[in-house]
Formats: structure tokens, C-alpha cells, sequence
């Protein structure tokens, strides 16, 4: 069963870090967690592009295999039933 990638973008804010913190908690064996954080950029500039390309117009944000999580697109706070809901930490 192929792992399921949890990709968390921040931009080093303190509910950046409490996001970091959650999905690190909700996370489980079956999860790959990459964190991503914007101020610092990467080095092939990956990271914009993917902000691009999830269409992420703010920070904490958090994408599930691909999908940007339910609370992400509707500007609503990260919480760990949101979290959940998106599917992390479910085997």
C-alpha cells in the first residue's frame, strides 16, 4: 500500500507551528509528512510551485495526496477533526 503524502506549508507563524505539531501527532506508519516553509523557499523552488499549483492563498495550509484539506479551501482554522476528516492518521 502506497504512503500517503501529507504535505504541510508554513511560513513560520506560532499557528503555523501548532499545525506542524498536529499533523506530526495525527500522523500515522502509513503517512509520509514534507514539510514546506515559505520563507526560507527551496532550493529548486519547489515549493512555490505547488503553492501554484493547490491554488494556496494562505498559510498554515495542508494538502492530503494532492488535495488541499476541506478547512484549507474554506478558510476555515486547522483542526484535528479537519485533519481527520482529510484522512491523516487513518492506517
Amino acid at each position: 500500500m502506497a504512503k500517503r503524502l501529507i504535505e504541510v506549508f508554513t511560513a513560520g507563524c506560532p499557528l503555523c507551528d501548532e499545525t506542524v505539531e498536529l499533523v506530526r501527532e495525527l500522523a500515522c506508519n502509513n503517512c509520509e509528512v514534507q514539510i514546506y516553509d515559505l520563507r526560507s523557499g527551496c532550493t529548486t523552488n519547489e515549493c512555490r510551485e505547488k503553492v501554484a499549483q493547490y491554488s494556496i492563498h494562505r498559510v498554515p495550509a495542508v494538502v492530503v495526496n494532492g488535495q488541499l484539506a476541506g478547512c484549507c479551501q474554506n478558510q476555515l482554522p486547522v483542526s484535528r477533526e479537519a485533519l481527520v476528516a482529510a484522512g491523516i492518521g487513518q492506517g
